[in-house]
């Protein structure tokens, strides 16, 4: 018995963040998020018979490199799975994984690696043991798999806007999986760009794992959530309504309390550099001049994703290539937008 899936899974941006857990990956507040198209992780896992099933054999190759620590991180995460799926113990996999984008540099890229490999997993799984699911039934376990490995990789499993959490309201949100928004979205907000400014392409100084721990102690954590809740609630009017203005508070604001709550943790710490702030400034003022609706977000560390609609990317470009691109490492930057999820890339003996 053996085989190979390829998965294809896009990172998302979180234009309410996600910044506290509990228990097994659970987040303390609701969040939603744009899934992304051209920031990808592609897994292949090829699986073959252990015949030593006394434990999990694995080995992991990034950019056909070995990767010591992720192997360990994954090997680990394995492990959790096997008394769910005890199939897993039964083979031996061999994962290797490459990103379109930096990693570890808060492009999510956790995201959209555990995204793709829990959905190339939960095929694995399905193939050899004969039981196949429902589309739904499929993506909502890969969705649930995908959280216990990264809690963000659980909305990468779904294109479009995604939100994970409970929220008052929406009776079908839960904090084990993911769901696509599916109220109607405003055309303007079904073509949104993001072009991804990278200020830093070089690994946190604090991962988002040991972040989210800080928050345990946050003086402020307790209104944070409130304030999440309240803004996934009202950012499903803004998607429906096409209220441009009222986002761009929401995504900005969202973005500064992060970094914020950071600063606010003890340890207090800051991912923000220069170039981070240089380019917020920029973009305020460019908006105040021009009134094109363009704003910015960040993720857990020091890039810059700028969002606006599609009908003025050749401003934005030029923008960027005039006054921007000088705080960018190697004058880079990402040109992505809106994606439709995951796809699935093979399937072969």
């Amino acid at each position: 018995m053996q085989g190979k899936m390829t998965w294809e899974s896009p990172s998302n941006i979180a234009l309410v963040k996600y910044w506290g857990k509990y228990g097994d990956q659970l987040p303390q507040n609701p969040s939603l998020s744009m899934t992304l198209h051209k920031a990808l992780t592609t897994t292949s896992i090829h699986y073959s018979n252990n015949y030593n099933q006394e434990e999990v054999k694995l080995s992991f190759l990034f950019d056909d490199q070995p990767n010591a620590d992720f192997e360990k991180r994954l090997f680990h995460y394995l492990v959790r799975l096997t008394d769910r799926y005890p199939l897993i113990s039964r083979l031996r996999l061999e994962v290797s994984s490459r990103n379109t984008f930096p990693h570890s540099s808060g492009i999510a890229s956790s995201a959209s690696a555990f995204s793709a490999l829990a959905l190339g997993l939960l095929s694995v799984i399905e193939e050899v043991s004969g039981e196949k699911r429902n589309t739904d039934s499929f993506f909502q376990e890969a969705s649930n798999l995908a959280r216990m490995g990264s809690g963000s990789a659980s909305r990468s499993v779904y294109g479009g806007y995604v939100v994970w959490g409970k929220t008052d309201g929406f009776p079908k949100y839960s904090n084990s999986t993911a769901h696509p928004v599916t109220t109607a979205i405003h055309p303007v907000f079904q073509e949104m760009h993001d072009s991804i400014l990278i200020v830093n392409a070089a690994t946190k100084k604090v991962g988002s794992s040991a972040g989210h721990g800080l928050m345990n102690t946050n003086p402020f954590a307790k209104v944070r959530y409130q304030q999440a809740e309240q803004h996934v609630i009202e950012m499903h009017q803004v998607l429906t309504n096409g209220d441009l203005e009222r986002f761009i508070q929401i995504v900005e604001q969202e973005a500064l309390t992060l970094h914020a709550l950071m600063m606010a943790s003890q340890p207090g710490y800051l991912l923000l550099e220069g170039g981070t702030l240089a380019i917020i400034d920029r973009v305020k003022q460019f908006r105040n001049d021009t009134k094109i609706p363009l704003c910015f977000t960040l993720d857990a560390g020091p890039n810059v994703h700028l969002l606006y609609p599609a009908s003025y990317k050749a401003e934005i470009d030029d923008l960027i290539k005039r006054e921007l691109l000088l705080f960018c490492t190697s004058n880079h930057f990402l040109d992505d937008g809106i994606g439709h999820g995951p796809t699935k890339v093979t399937n072969q003996g």
